[in-house]
């Protein structure tokens, strides 16, 4: 089968970053399915594994983490699917990803695909969906259907892949989302996907917030820049507030005050966590995805889907982590066919 791999971990520009390479079609286990995959997308995870460094893999590694396929097969314990059923899924960061054509995935981690969206556009959602709604609505203490009645919701880096989901989640929710973008064209996107305001991330943000009336924030998703913003947050964020985090600081976070003295719930988020741990909820990622397919379904979100090259090779699969690692990115882009 066509795949795109790396043995060596290279700057993207290097050639050898990402290459074509035909591997035998895995055999599924028995609570896998085998997807035929129509369509990936790109996220940070992809670029940060693929990151230099000194390791060489004896055998070549498949990188992606979101994909929207048909299942080909079914593994013995496996309920609820089967060939030729249309499935989109984040998968598993510790076994073989999406960049190919067949992928084994746990059948507790996927879901059957929105109706309404093609492959391309549900590749764009898993991943983000999924961190998103568990950071709102399982680590922080918000019901995902009115918990953000009354409150206000910060979400800095709204333009990304997750802030883009996180807006649409959290205006359905009913929090008032101020979003923070820098450029006209990622405070359109904002406005688009749902948020009330939009400040700008490269100004100081409490004057802006101030100068909406919103002097304190109930919550926040740092989505982008975990240090930069800590010590901003602290003084943002109301007395019993609650702050999202997504992105591993680069040094020591001071926990104490003002976090401590106004009792700040602190809340980390990373997706792979169930699949990684073999946690007993499994199931739940795969709950979730079957919940955002059918809001999708009934029109209460959108996919973010803003950008496309086809087909799945190395030569687009580079060309899209060039992209994303240029920090310009607005929404998803994906890459579909083979």
């Amino acid at each position: 089968m066509k795949t795109v791999a790396l043995t060596r971990y290279l700057p993207i520009d290097n050639p050898e970053s990402l290459v074509d390479v035909e591997l035998p079609r895995p055999a599924p286990g028995e609570h896998d399915l085998r997807v035929r995959v129509e369509a990936v997308s790109v996220n940070p995870v992809d670029t940060k594994v693929r990151a230099p460094k000194p390791q060489v893999e004896a055998q070549p590694k498949v990188l992606g983490y979101d994909a929207a396929g048909v299942v080909e097969a079914v593994g013995a314990e496996v309920q609820g699917f089967q060939p030729g059923d249309r499935v989109y899924y984040a998968g598993d960061v510790t076994r073989a990803g999406s960049n190919a054509e067949f992928q084994l995935v746990d059948a507790r981690l996927a879901a059957a695909m929105p109706r309404s969206l093609d492959f391309a556009q549900a590749a764009a959602l898993p991943l983000v969906a999924i961190t998103a709604w568990e950071l709102l609505f399982q680590r922080m203490p918000f019901d995902s259907e009115h918990g953000g009645k009354g409150k206000s919701l910060l979400v800095i880096a709204g333009a990304g892949g997750v802030g883009s989901i996180a807006i649409q989640l959290a205006r359905r929710a009913g929090f008032t989302v101020i979003a923070t973008a820098s450029r006209p064209e990622s405070m359109d996107w904002c406005h688009a996907m749902g948020a009330q305001y939009v400040v700008n991330h490269r100004d100081p943000l409490a004057p802006q917030l101030a100068a909406l009336g919103f002097p304190q924030i109930d919550a926040a998703l740092n989505l982008a820049d975990t240090d930069h913003y800590w010590d901003t947050l602290g003084e943002l964020l109301a007395p019993q507030g609650h702050v999202g985090l997504i992105v591993e600081p680069k040094g020591a976070l001071k926990i104490g005050d003002p976090y401590k003295a106004k009792c700040i719930g602190i809340h980390w988020e990373m997706m792979f966590a169930r699949s990684r741990f073999r946690t007993p909820d499994m199931t739940e990622q795969g709950r979730i995805l079957a919940r955002v397919a059918a809001l999708v379904d009934v029109g209460e979100l959108k996919s973010i889907q803003r950008e496309a090259l086809n087909p799945i090779n190395a030569a687009n699969l580079r060309e899209a982590h060039r992209r994303l690692e240029s920090g310009a990115g607005i929404g998803k882009l994906v890459l579909a066919g083979w």
